[in-house]
């Protein structure tokens, strides 16, 4: 393989279509709740990682 194969700018044609986020925020928010709730529920430390992930996810969303 020669060098100069690796170099080459990648090239392509790509949507123009907004992309759609994976998750809404309204579904992002409908899940940090789940997670509060089995943070609540569960005393475990499973319970307490739902906990950590809901604040996590939660810090991560633009404030509405």
């Amino acid at each position: 393989m020669d060098y100069a194969e690796f170099t080459e700018p990648i090239t392509g044609d790509y949507p123009t279509d907004p992309r759609l986020p994976i998750v809404t925020a309204a579904e992002a928010r409908q899940a940090v709740g789940y997670l509060l709730l089995l943070e609540s529920l569960d005393v475990t430390p499973r319970g307490r990682a739902a906990g950590d992930l809901a604040r996590d996810l939660a810090g991560r969303l633009p404030a509405e």
